[in-house]
């Protein structure tokens, strides 16, 4: 009975840890529907057109033009983006091209995903894919891991024909994320998110004195209002905790257990006590 006690505490134990786990590893959730979703792309940096993940964005443009979007990624999440071109009736053989830069903007590197695709003269439109690496909390300087912050999308045609500039097209870009949990988590964390001015206001709106600029007025910059729906994480939680403090339950169970089995019953009756 001791026995079966001490296995059925370490099933249920192993079960509740296992749980976080279980959770982390589904993709995570968008909203239900597409209400308030951009209807406009940018054509900088300066003026990306945020956006929120798990919803999609659309936006009508023209072929040779740089559409921006931008998006928060937080540490532990793997952003995929996906971005699809409606092309008119009558066009050229196109190449489109799918971009993501980080907060610092330095282009960030696509795992998998066709990130650049050429559509046929018969295409009706054009699909692209990036799938990024795992954002991390903390990364030494020289690298170029994507850390918590803001990212940029750019979407362009690139090696257009002069026959297809100006030519009226419509874009729709998407950003959904898989939360890796602990099997991405690093000792170590950002002081503060990637999150660059994306706008300028005037001092007295936004606090800062920052100078006048020329017509004599204060200005400051304003950062992006996009931000993880749970709010930007600390850095030193992680599913690795429960992982390890189930670990060490279960090796004291174990250790118990294989006590209980091997201790015996004691001195036999049969053994005089002098022996």
């Amino acid at each position: 009975m001791r026995i079966t006690r001490t296995l059925s505490a370490a099933t249920l134990l192993l079960g509740l840890a296992a749980a976080p786990a279980a959770a982390d590893s589904s993709p995570s959730a968008g909203p239900s529907d597409d209400g308030g979703a951009p209807t406009e792309a940018g054509t900088s940096f300066r003026t990306a057109t945020e956006l929120e993940q798990g919803r999609q964005a659309t936006a009508n443009g023209s072929a040779g033009d740089y559409l921006y979007w931008s998006f928060p990624a937080d540490a532990g999440q793997r952003p995929t983006v996906k971005a699809t071109v409606k092309l008119p009736e009558t066009h050229a053989a196109e190449t489109w091209r799918i971009d993501v830069y980080d907060g610092l903007r330095r282009r960030q590197a696509c795992q998998y995903g066709a990130q650049t695709r050429t559509a046929t003269v018969d295409a009706s439109s054009v699909e692209l894919a990036c799938v990024l690496r795992t954002v991390r909390a903390w990364a030494e300087p020289w690298a170029n891991d994507p850390l918590p912050g803001t990212y940029y999308v750019r979407l362009t045609a690139v090696d257009l024909p002069t026959s297809d500039l100006g030519v009226p097209v419509g874009a729709e870009v998407r950003v959904d994320s898989e939360d890796v949990g602990g099997a991405a988590a690093v000792d170590g964390s950002l002081a503060e998110p990637l999150v660059p001015g994306v706008a300028m206001t005037s001092g007295a709106d936004s606090g800062a004195d920052s100078g006048a600029d020329e017509d004599g007025s204060d200005r400051g910059a304003v950062l992006s209002a996009v931000e993880p729906e749970d709010g930007w994480s600390s850095g030193w939680w992680s599913d690795r905790w429960v992982w390890t403090g189930a670990g060490g339950v279960l090796a004291a169970l174990a250790g118990i257990g294989g006590y209980a089995l091997t201790r015996g019953t004691g001195r036999p009756r049969r053994v005089p006590p002098g022996v």
